[in-house]
């Protein structure tokens, strides 16, 4: 028994140990791509990119061009030109091609967008206060359960040991059952083929 349990510790402790170097290994790992991903970006630029808002059904476009004549284009609606924002009012999720170009430099975008006239924006934080908000509930909920039913059980267990344990109540005489009468003295005779035998 000793020794069964000795084993088992020895394979418990060879699967924790196991286990370990596998974390290691993945976090060594995922270091090594990490920095692989870090020296390949540091040579390469990307592209300056859109900035998009949207609010309710309005959506505002701003240009990574910060400098120049900027000249809008678009198939949604008509923008006017030389601004750094175009704004799009009463959007209608229609999908659409957005550019602007100020020289040479030119940046082209394809919009599809989807907006709600109804819709209000949560920030992380007011999603945060809801999540704890429910979950203090339910914890409170569940201490109420817990301490009211554990009460009843209190209650219910002192109720049945109140009476005085010396007196033994008297309990009706059981309900005869046919199978099991005892034998009659005239019906002797129906029992008297059966004898014990031996097993």
């Amino acid at each position: 028994m000793a020794e069964k349990s000795r084993r088992m510790r020895n394979a418990r402790m060879r699967f924790e140990l196991s286990l370990l170097l596998l974390g290691l290994l993945l976090c060594v790992v995922g270091t090594a791509a990490q920095e692989e991903g870090a020296e390949a970006g540091e040579g390469s630029t990307s592209p300056p990119e859109f900035l998009v808002d949207i609010s309710g059904t309005t959506v505002t476009i701003t240009c990574p061009v910060t400098e120049g004549d900027i000249v809008w284009k678009s198939t949604l609606t008509k923008p006017t030109d030389n601004v750094n924002k175009y704004v799009i009012e009463n959007y209608d999720n229609s999908p659409g091609n957005v550019s602007c170009s100020s020289g040479q430099q030119k940046y082209n975008m394809y919009l599809k967008a989807r907006v709600c006239a109804n819709c209000e924006e949560l920030d992380a934080l007011a999603v945060t206060g809801i999540i704890t908000a429910d979950l203090l509930i339910t914890l409170g909920v569940l201490i109420l359960v817990y301490y009211f039913s554990k009460d009843r059980k209190g209650k219910a267990s002192s109720g049945a040991g109140s009476r005085p344990r010396g007196q033994k109540m008297q309990h009706p005489p059981p309900v005869p059952n046919p199978d099991y009468e005892p034998i009659r003295k005239g019906q002797r005779e129906v029992y008297a083929g059966l004898e014990p035998r031996g097993f």
